[in-house]
């Protein structure tokens, strides 16, 4: 059987945890990641790419003898990367940018959700800070109205474009940032104003080829910085697989009320859809409504779900390529629960500073059942520094998910550098669930 290489685009815990996956799988010789990072250098080969320059992506991956590419994160999804890769005839996972608008644009996703009928928040769009600014006003007279709202950037901003209201002052504060200061850019030309919806936060991920879905267990990200979910947004500071809020009748009726019709929604659009589609729900007492959908592995739900996963992950992929996901068997996923914990830098999710030598992950690698992947680090020096906000997802397996917990954590404890800080409550969501049943 013939081996092959393969490409994995990004530098973040998604990517360190696709590579150190897919090095796993009978099909591949060798694994490059680009640009990657300090762990993706130690599992696989680094390579100074900028996946925004699609014709360096491409040259490297014919003279290398890539036999597929994963596109990992969502800008260079959305930016098309993988139209050019097929269209200069490379096998390449990942939506269309056409179908990456479903997480490209909240405003675009909305508009698809409302079309087909599919349960999600009612909301109103708004192209200026004015227009937006003028519809509180009139809806709420006192500054310390309650409001219950969530404000969104319509584009791309790395998960911290959403700001969940509670009075009058803060909506349009948040309309402010987004809509007239821009402080996420491009991503403020149109913004959302949502109801807000009440209820647990669960993550369904689905891999298609357009025609059929497979369903990966739910997990549950943890995306306020702190304890007890207070704090501002984050891109995610910690998951756990599977999700015991989400029992298998409702699990069957995301399915069939969510993933099924936005396929279909997708198909119908010309947009049709293949890769990795990640429904964010809230489970309201109205049954399971969509907050989001983005278009790839979350991160950091990515890690604990790769670390269940026992199926050759490039089998699947390449079955989806090839619009053959239904000719593969069930996916086996090992069934003790897993817990990834983000170990940040000081002052995340706003300034942190970078460089500072992190000491200890050798140690934690060590340790049964657990693998620590890493998002924003760098070598420099002989030394692992950080050079992110969100640095490491410790992650770990248990025979439950308290075991998982506690393994997870007695790795985190072994990792140091200057400012590093966790949250401490990972997974406790899913002990009280548990307590409750």
């Amino acid at each position: 059987m013939s081996k092959y290489n393969v490409l994995i685009v990004g530098s973040g815990g998604r990517e360190h945890a696709l590579a150190w996956k897919v090095k796993q799988s009978q099909h591949v010789q060798n694994v490059f990641v680009a640009p990657g990072n300090a762990g993706t250098g130690m599992d696989a080969t680094n390579v100074d790419l900028d996946p925004a320059d699609h014709d360096a992506v491409i040259q490297f991956a014919k003279e290398n003898n890539v036999g597929l590419v994963i596109v990992g994160p969502e800008a260079p999804l959305v930016a098309g990367l993988v139209d050019a890769l097929t269209d200069a005839g490379l096998r390449a996972f990942g939506p269309s940018k056409a179908a990456s608008e479903l997480e490209g644009s909240k405003v675009f996703c909305k508009n698809l959700l409302r079309s087909a009928d599919i349960p999600t928040a009612d909301y109103r769009t708004f192209r200026s800070a004015d227009d937006a600014s003028r519809y509180i006003k009139d809806r709420f007279s006192e500054p310390t109205d309650p409001v219950n709202v969530v404000v969104k950037a319509d584009g791309l901003a790395a998960g911290k474009g959403v700001v969940v209201c509670d009075t009058r002052s803060e909506a349009l504060e948040a309309i402010d940032r987004i809509a007239a200061r821009k402080e996420f850019g491009a991503a403020g030309k149109e913004l959302i104003i949502e109801e807000r919806l009440t209820g647990p936060e669960v993550s369904v991920l689905a891999i298609t080829d357009g025609e059929t879905i497979v369903t990966l267990p739910p997990a549950q990200d943890h995306k306020p910085a702190n304890d007890g979910d207070t704090g501002p947004n984050t891109g995610g500071m910690g998951a756990y697989c599977p999700a015991p809020v989400l029992d298998e009748e409702t699990l069957a009726k995301v399915e069939s009320s969510i993933l099924v019709p936005v396929v279909h929604a997708m198909k119908r659009s010309r947009r049709p859809f293949k890769g990795v589609l990640y429904a964010g729900l809230m489970l309201t007492p109205a049954g399971p409504k969509v907050l989001e959908f983005n278009v790839r592995f979350g991160d950091p739900e990515c890690q604990p779900l790769l670390m269940r996963l026992k199926t050759d992950l490039v089998e699947v992929m390449q079955a989806v390529v090839d619009g053959k996901l239904e000719e593969t068997g069930p996916l086996e996923f090992d069934p003790r629960p897993a817990i990834c914990v983000v170990m940040a830098s000081e002052g995340y999710p706003a300034d942190y500073e970078k460089g500072h030598a992190i000491t200890g992950i050798e140690s934690a690698d060590k340790m049964e059942n657990v693998k620590v992947f890493h998002a924003g680090t760098q070598r420099v020096d002989g030394e692992v520094v950080n050079t992110g906000g969100r640095v490491l997802g410790v992650t770990a397996m248990g025979d439950s998910i308290s075991a998982a917990k506690l393994q997870a954590y007695k790795a985190v404890r072994e990792i140091r550098w200057q400012g590093a800080w966790c949250r401490k409550d990972i997974s406790d969501k899913a002990l009280a669930t548990a307590a409750k049943a």
